[in-house]
């Protein structure tokens, strides 16, 4: 990594070379050490809730296929047809009602991965139906999502992603009282990014930038305006201001807090990072769960949810006053990477910036990612 170097004042640190966010080498090695060996949330597991039913996940260079079996367990395979490689499923989601059938050659899966029939296959009775099944993926369940790892021996999921949220909560049961697994979707919004995935991760990692790109943010979350990330205090969520009155974009009432919070809870946000690509973000109405698919160096798709109680869903509460709030955040915070990313190619940036100090700790997600690629 070439950077800026060592002779660096105290209060900066030196960031990523320029090319790290440009260089489409780099972008294949991410691809390859991050993405296709950590564990990916893919897509909300309620959604593909019934048997038949299928949605297909670009994970890193491969599209991976999640599907409800007629036993009602949801199960991940790679989205390949083992007789000539062709894509399996060409849609991004859909429903069949008893097998997935290649639309090349017919070679057809039951929702268990198992071949089930081909043309002549009883002609050919060396053919083990298990062995040429679909290859599955390793797949966990966690807050209502289906994470899914393409490694051979993934990493363990307790240490890796509940243990890396909870650990920044300070608090390994906080998230838990959100039972977010049990909330729906109140809206979805899926933002086409034109900027590199790592641009986005350390924009959500600090709010140096919150005074100067988000006047609604910092109005109900006044101790933003000072710079510091509250989600980098162990335990800590920042506390509305006292004239506010819930995680709206104009501090208006929201739905009341959910039911299992306490009032510790109450009239404060919690945001945690989960690499390499989630955030989540919790409030005492609702969650905001962000999942990144980055498809280029310089191109990422951001798919957030904003999930309510049931209640809220079933019915048909208004919900665009917190969408508002989160949605501008967002807008504004991809707005500022997007205005970054042809700058990655300055000659000004070839050796990179630097970090203030209430940025320091994005130099440990440069140094997880390095040390992925070395």
């Amino acid at each position: 990594m070439t950077t800026l170097g060592t002779n660096l004042p105290p209060s900066l640190l030196a960031t990523l070379a320029g090319h790290y966010y440009t260089d489409p080498t780099i972008f294949e090695l991410e691809q390859a050490r991050i993405f296709e060996t950590h564990w990916f949330a893919a897509a909300r597991a309620g959604e593909i809730d019934t048997p038949g039913k299928f949605k297909t996940v670009q994970v890193g260079r491969e599209s991976v296929l999640l599907v409800r079996g007629r036993d009602g367990v949801l199960r991940a395979f790679l989205n390949v047809c083992r007789h000539r490689g062709a894509k399996l499923c060409v849609e991004e989601s859909g429903e069949t009602k008893r097998a997935l059938q290649c639309p090349y050659h017919a070679w057809t899966y039951g929702l268990d991965g198992k071949l089930v029939a081909a043309p002549n296959l009883t002609k050919m009775p060396d053919i083990d139906r298990v062995e040429y099944g679909l290859v599955g993926v390793q797949m966990r369940e966690w807050l209502g999502y289906a994470w899914v790892c393409l490694a051979d021996e993934p990493p363990s999921f307790e240490d890796t992603v509940i243990g890396a949220a909870t650990a920044r909560l300070g608090d390994a049961e906080l998230i838990d009282r959100w039972e977010v697994d049990s909330l729906e979707v109140g809206r979805r919004i899926v933002y086409d990014v034109k900027a590199n995935w790592k641009l986005i991760v350390e924009n959500f990692m600090e709010c140096y930038h919150c005074a100067t790109i988000h006047p609604e943010l910092t109005e109900v979350l006044p101790e933003f305006a000072d710079g510091y990330a509250a989600q980098y205090y162990v335990g800590h969520g920042a506390e509305f201001a006292s004239e506010v009155q819930g995680f709206t974009v104009d501090g208006s009432e929201g739905f009341g807090k959910l039911e299992h919070l306490s009032e510790d809870q109450d009239r404060r946000y919690y945001a945690v990072t989960v690499n390499p690509q989630v955030f989540i973000n919790l409030v005492p109405d609702h969650v905001i769960f962000h999942r990144m698919y980055p498809v280029a160096a310089d191109r990422t798709i951001v798919e957030c949810d904003w999930l309510y109680s049931k209640d809220v869903v079933a019915t048909g509460k208004d919900v665009s006053r917190s969408v508002e709030l989160f949605h501008r955040v967002n807008q504004q915070d991809f707005d500022a990477c997007e205005r970054c990313q042809p700058a990655m190619s300055s000659r000004a940036y070839t050796r990179g910036g630097v970090l203030v100090p209430s940025e320091h700790h994005i130099a440990e997600f440069h140094s997880w990612v390095t040390d992925k690629l070395a």
